[in-house]
C-alpha cells in the first residue's frame, strides 16, 4: 500500500494520485500554491482514495466560510459512505464535530488521533488550526510538544511541525523559545509562512516594532509571492508594527496596497482588513470609502451562525460603512443563537457583548462600550484569534474610557498596556491622555498630543510600492 511522506497508509491511492496528494499537502503546509485543485484531480481519478477527500474536507471546513462549509459537508457525507480504516474514521469523526460547531470536541478528538498517529502531519496541522480557532493557547503548544520527541529532524515535514510549535510557544508567552524555534524552522524551510508569522508575533507581543519591520522587510521575498495564501496576514503584521510606532500613513498605504488592493473575498483576509481599518480609525484617520468596499465583501460571509469571530469583524466594516441594516441583522442573529452547539454559546456569551460594545463605541456611547467590553475581554480568548488579533478589544476599551471621561479606568488600562509594551508610542499616548489636564478629547490625538489643526485623509496611493518605495 502506498503511504504519505511520513509513512501513513493511503488506501485507494495510485502512483499518480499520490503525487497529487503530496502536492496538495505541501501547499497546505506552507500556505503556498493551490492545495484544492490537486485534491479535486485525485478524488476524480481515484474515488476510493478517501484521504484525498478528507484532506479537501479539512481545507473547506477550516475556511470558516458558509459556502466552503457546505462543500465540506458534502465531502464528509461521501467519506462516511466509504470503507474507512481506523485513521480515516478518526479524521471523519473530528471533521463531523467541526462542522457541527463543536470546535473543542474536535480538538480533543484530534488530540487522541495525534497520539495514535504522531506522524500524521495533516492531522497535526488541522488540530493546530482548530486550537487557533478556539484560541486554546496551551494546546497550540502542547499538541506539538506531545509528539515532537517521536519525530526525527530528517523526517519530511519536521520543519513544519517546528513552525507550528513556535506559534504555540509564542501564544503561551515563551517568547525566547518561540523565536528560536521559528528561526530553526525557517532555516530548514524558508517558505514556511506559519513559522515566519510566529516570529512576527513574538516581536509584536514584545513591543519590538522596528525589529518586526526589519524582520518582515528582509524576508519579504519568502512570504509575499503571488501564490502565497498567507501573504495578506503577514502584510497585516507589518502594518501593526508601523501603527505601534505611530506611522499611520505607512499602515494606510499597506492597506491600500498589498492588504486590500486585490479586494480579496477570503474571510481571513477580510478579518485583517476590518481590524486594520478599525485601528486606523481609532488613531484619528478618516479611512473614508474604504469601509464601503470591505462591507460589501462581507455580505457573502457574515451570517451570524457559522463562526462569531468573523461576524464581529464584519460588524466593524458595517459600522464604518453606515450599513445599519446589516449591523442589526447580525446583532439579532447573535442574540437568537439558540442551539446547544459550542459555536452558539460563543455567539451568545462572547460575540454578542463584543458586538454590542463596538456598536456603542462607534455611535459615541462610550460608557456602554466600556461596560460591555471590560468584562468580555477576559473571556474573548475562548472563541478565536491570537493575542495580537484580540488586542483590538483592549485598545477600543481604552479609547472608550478616555473618550467617556472614565480617567481611573483609562489610566489603569494605560498602565497595564505599558507594563507589556513600555516603548509603544500609542500606549504612552494613552497614559498622557489619561493623566493630562482636562482638554476636549476631540483635541487630543492617539499619541496624547493636542491637535493644532484637523488631520486630513492622505491621498489614496495607487500601490504600496509607489507610496512607500520598494522593500
Amino acid at each position: 500500500m502506498l503511504t504519505d511522506r511520513q509513512g501513513n497508509a493511503l488506501p485507494g491511492a495510485t502512483a499518480d494520485t499520490l503525487a497529487l496528494y503530496n502536492q496538495a499537502i505541501d501547499a497546505f503546509n506552507i500556505y503556498r500554491g493551490d492545495p484544492v485543485t490537486p485534491l479535486d484531480q485525485a478524488v476524480e481519478a481515484a474515488p476510493a482514495f478517501t484521504m484525498a477527500r478528507i484532506a479537501r474536507t479539512y481545507l473547506f471546513a477550516l475556511a470558516t466560510e458558509p459556502a466552503a462549509a457546505l462543500a465540506a459537508r458534502a465531502d464528509l457525507a461521501a467519506a462516511k459512505g466509504s470503507r474507512l480504516d481506523d485513521r480515516e474514521a478518526s479524521h471523519v469523526a473530528a471533521l463531523a464535530l467541526v462542522l457541527a460547531g463543536e470546535w473543542s470536541a474536535a480538538g480533543l478528538a484530534l488530540d487522541r488521533h495525534n497520539l495514535r498517529y504522531p506522524h500524521d502531519l495533516l492531522a497535526l496541522q488541522a488540530g493546530h488550526l482548530i486550537d487557533f480557532y478556539r484560541a486554546n493557547a496551551r494546546n497550540l503548544r502542547d499538541r506539538l510538544a506531545r509528539v515532537l520527541p517521536r519525530w526525527s529532524p530528517d523526517m519530511p515535514g519536521h520543519s513544519i511541525a517546528l513552525g507550528l510549535y513556535a506559534f504555540g510557544l509564542e501564544e503561551t508567552g515563551d517568547y525566547a523559545r518561540a523565536e528560536e524555534t521559528g528561526r530553526q524552522a525557517l532555516d530548514r524551510q524558508p517558505l514556511d509562512c506559519w513559522a515566519h508569522h510566529a516570529v512576527a508575533h513574538v516581536m509584536e507581543m514584545q513591543g519590538r516594532a522596528q525589529d518586526g519591520i526589519d524582520w518582515m522587510t528582509v524576508r519579504e521575498p519568502f512570504w509575499s509571492g503571488d501564490d502565497n495564501l498567507f501573504k495578506g496576514h503577514n502584510w497585516w503584521h507589518l502594518a501593526l508594527c508601523h501603527l505601534d510606532l505611530g506611522q499611520t500613513g505607512e499602515a494606510l498605504a499597506l492597506y491600500d496596497g498589498p492588504i486590500r488592493q486585490a479586494q480579496s473575498a477570503v474571510v481571513l483576509d477580510m478579518i485583517d482588513a476590518s481590524a486594520l481599518l478599525w485601528r486606523l480609525a481609532l488613531t484619528g484617520q478618516d479611512v473614508g470609502e474604504r469601509w464601503q468596499e470591505l462591507a460589501a465583501a462581507w455580505d457573502q460571509h457574515a451570517d451570524g451562525r457559522l463562526y462569531p469571530f468573523n461576524d464581529w469583524h464584519a460588524v466593524m466594516a458595517y459600522l464604518g460603512a453606515g450599513r445599519d441594516d446589516r449591523v442589526e441583522a447580525l446583532l439579532t442573529a447573535l442574540r437568537e443563537a439558540s442551539d446547544n452547539s459550542e459555536t452558539a454559546a460563543w455567539a451568545r456569551g462572547i460575540g454578542l457583548p463584543l458586538v454590542e460594545g463596538f456598536i456603542a463605541f462607534w455611535r459615541g456611547d462610550h460608557a456602554t462600550a466600556a461596560e460591555r467590553l471590560h468584562p468580555v475581554r477576559f473571556i474573548a480568548n475562548a472563541f478565536g484569534g491570537s493575542h495580537a488579533q484580540r488586542d483590538i478589544i483592549d485598545w477600543t476599551l481604552t479609547e472608550a474610557a478616555l473618550r467617556g471621561g472614565n480617567r481611573d479606568l483609562a489610566e489603569g488600562l494605560a498602565n497595564e498596556r505599558l507594563a507589556l509594551k513600555p516603548h509603544s508610542p500609542i500606549n504612552q499616548g494613552f497614559l498622557r491622555r489619561a493623566t493630562a489636564p482636562a482638554v476636549a478629547e476631540s483635541q487630543i490625538d492617539c499619541r496624547g498630543v493636542q491637535r493644532v489643526e484637523p488631520r486630513s485623509l492622505p491621498p489614496r496611493p495607487r500601490s504600496y510600492a509607489r507610496s512607500v518605495g520598494p522593500l
